[in-house]
């Protein structure tokens, strides 16, 4: 369970066909001594995660696992030492998972609300108005970071955009800054005018300001391919005269894809450096995650390894995978491999990318 320090109480909020129309939040969370200073955390989660197919055929993608947890948790665990007054879950496709997993395992006041179709990142912000009325911090989780919040506190900007120089800005947005302030946002330049990829991490400090400027957007259809982008709403408000300024982050990895997410695994797991568990009669190699209970038989796991909770691997070699839970590796050996919930390998060697309930080998 993930704690925050904060005490707490009632949860959830549901949308009405009407309100889901509307864009409004049915119910509002209820609190008991809410610090009135208390950032809200903004986390939409309704994608469908194409790019991490097949494990999001059957999960939506903050809950696929990497270095033993789902990268959703990871997520949580860099941002509520904010004690934040509420998590708002922006949910869409397998929703009811996030959902569930969300009241399971946190100890913070959560709110849901629906989108009930893909119409971009504002569209789903946008349905939060009912619910966030102060300061945010808007995450999208599909990638992990390294960043420090505490100037948060004292920032005198009405926008923080959190940043990371790259080498090759070409294939993401980018912030143009000038005297120290954002004053162009540009998706994929053609050409180098900055190096400062935004990462998806946004503090604004008075919503209702980004939601007149997401209704400006939508009523000029400043959109690509019919969904709406935070960059072009953001670029509205910096137009009108607000101050719009960068906040390094120190670490950046994305999880979008099967490569970047064993990429992020293999970092997560070498800042972890906990103890190598030992099994009797086989190897784990650090570093490496293996679940207490999943059973390791006459088999080398490891290096950069993440065994989940009820996994059985017998007679293998698995190196640089993701085994989530309760599947079962036999006779195999799997290298640069993700293999999802109860699946079954058995017999090959080689590199896999199968789903939930997979049953693959001879």
């Amino acid at each position: 369970m993930i704690l925050s320090g904060c005490r707490m109480w009632a949860r959830v909020l549901r949308q009405s066909d009407d309100d889901r129309a509307m864009g409004r939040a049915s119910a509002q969370c209820v609190s008991a001594e809410r610090p009135e200073e208390s950032v809200d955390i903004v986390l939409p989660v309704a994608g469908f995660g194409t790019r991490l197919r097949p494990q999001t055929w059957t999960k939506p993608k903050p809950l696929v696992s990497v270095a033993g947890k789902p990268m959703l948790e990871h997520v949580l665990d860099r941002v509520l030492p904010l004690n934040p007054a509420k998590v708002v879950f922006i949910t869409g496709f397998l929703g009811d998972q996030i959902e569930s997993w969300a009241r399971d395992n946190l100890d913070v006041p959560v709110a849901f609300v629906e989108q009930p179709e893909m119409r971009g990142q504002t569209d789903a912000i946008l349905r939060t108005r009912d619910l966030v009325a102060g300061d945010a911090l808007i995450l999208f989780p599909d990638m992990l970071f390294e960043a420090d919040f505490s100037p948060l506190r004292d920032v005198a900007a009405d926008v923080v955009m959190f940043t990371k120089e790259v080498e090759d800005p070409s294939a993401l947005g980018i912030a143009v800054v000038e005297n120290g302030r954002i004053v162009r946002l540009v998706e994929k330049p053609r050409e180098p005018i900055s190096n400062l990829a935004v990462i998806g991490i946004y503090y604004v400090r008075h919503m209702p300001d980004l939601y007149t400027a997401i209704e400006e957007q939508i009523q000029r259809g400043l959109s690509l391919k019919n969904e709406y982008f935070i960059a072009d709403a953001i670029q509205l408000m910096i137009d009108a005269g607000a101050k719009v300024i960068p906040m390094p982050v120190t670490e950046w990895e994305d999880c979008g894809n099967a490569e970047t997410l064993l990429g992020t695994n293999r970092y997560l797991l070498q800042r972890q450096n906990r103890d190598v568990p030992t099994r009797s009669g086989s190897v784990i190699v650090s570093p490496s995650f293996v679940a207490d209970d999943a059973v390791v038989e006459h088999s080398i796991v490891g290096p950069f390894a993440s065994i989940g909770p009820g996994v059985t691997v017998r007679e293998s070699i698995v190196r640089d995978c993701i085994v989530e839970e309760r599947a079962t590796i036999s006779g195999a050996l799997l290298d640069g491999s993700i293999v999802g919930r109860r699946a079954s390998i058995s017999g090959l060697a080689r590199g896999l990318n199968v789903g939930d309930d997979a049953v693959v080998g001879t």
